[in-house]
């Protein structure tokens, strides 16, 4: 059972949820928490249990096994209160294509039972922060997908839920379109928990205060963006480009601090590898300067979430396969 002691801002709490289709098992005995102020984002690879986990959260697919609890009311026991707490921005966020996007707006306001006097202004209020005033009168089958995707939003958050899921938010948009959603989540997410699901792992970093990784339907890590970079053989590894010969390379690989080297001809890039996470940049500075050796760029990485997942994801699935 759940935790009677729960902290008061856990919103969200996922116990030995599982989903099985036939023989499948989709998700398999996830449990944690989401809480208020939080962006918590779910990677994995395609078929790893993400859209699945989310839809069981928000009542769409009934759990095999588990339990869900939203704003402390359980999904089983009262399924249309917690609905009336999420907002729920699905993959393809299907909708009415025949009406135009105002029209909609309206018609989700009233769906969600916005008070009369206050559907105006709230339809008004979304419009203008996912941006959508040039396609206002504009029939949604006619949109681009990009702004199907942030008309998508807009009725995820029309009625200012207390807790929003999102599956993909940013599918479809254009670089400036991305940075204003991004924007939009993060304002948000000081007074809602938010939980979205992404291939795009700049978008972790770039919103998300805590991530979640799935793979083969459980959960397999679970910290801050930052806190996996560190995982990465990356974090402190300093790059330069300069072209090196290799005696000097070899003079590189025999400081005490440093692991490894790897040098990359074509681009005349360097990236040297510490031992055990030290930070090597001053080293590895004053070594370019007593060698007097010209470099047009020098950093400090702060580690690669890309390495990370896949090492994460790779290693789960050998395990899957030795099952």
């Amino acid at each position: 059972m759940f935790n009677t002691k729960k902290r008061r801002n856990d919103m969200i709490e996922c116990l030995n949820l599982s989903k099985k289709f036939g023989h499948f098992t989709a998700v398999n005995d996830l449990t944690f928490t989401a809480n208020k102020g939080q962006v918590l984002g779910f990677l994995g690879p395609n078929g790893a249990g993400k859209s699945t986990t989310m839809k069981m959260i928000t009542g769409f697919l009934e759990p095999t096994a588990g339990q869900v609890k939203v704003c402390g009311v359980d999904i089983n026991d009262d399924p249309i209160t917690v609905k009336q707490k999420i907002g729920y921005l699905p993959e393809g966020a299907p909708s009415y294509g025949e009406m135009e996007v105002g029209q909609f707006l309206y018609f989700i306001a009233n769906l969600r039972n916005i008070q009369p006097a206050l559907i105006k202004p709230a339809v008004e209020s979304v419009v203008s922060r996912v941006n959508l005033e040039k396609v206002y009168y504009q029939k949604i089958e006619t949109l681009s997908k990009g702004f199907k995707r942030r008309v998508g939003l807009a009725q995820a958050i029309i009625h200012d839920p207390e807790v929003l899921i999102m599956d993909e938010p940013t599918d479809g948009l254009d670089p400036n379109q991305k940075h204003q959603v991004r924007e939009l989540i993060t304002n948000m997410s000081q007074d809602k928990t938010i939980i979205l699901s992404t291939h795009i792992l700049e978008e972790v970093q770039a919103v998300c205060d805590r991530a979640i990784i799935i793979a083969g339907g459980e959960i397999v890590a679970d910290n801050s963006p930052t806190e996996m970079e560190k995982m990465s053989r990356y974090h402190h590894a300093v790059s330069f480009v300069s072209d090196l010969d290799t005696e000097l390379l070899n003079k590189i690989k025999q400081m005490d601090c440093v692991l490894d080297v790897d040098y990359d001809s074509r681009l005349k890039e360097t990236t040297v590898y510490p031992t055990q996470g030290l930070f090597i940049f001053d080293e590895i500075s004053e070594f370019l300067r007593k060698e007097s050796i010209q470099v047009k760029s020098l950093k400090m990485e702060a580690g690669r979430l890309d390495e990370v997942f896949r090492n994460i994801t790779e290693t789960a699935g050998e395990r899957e396969v030795v099952k």
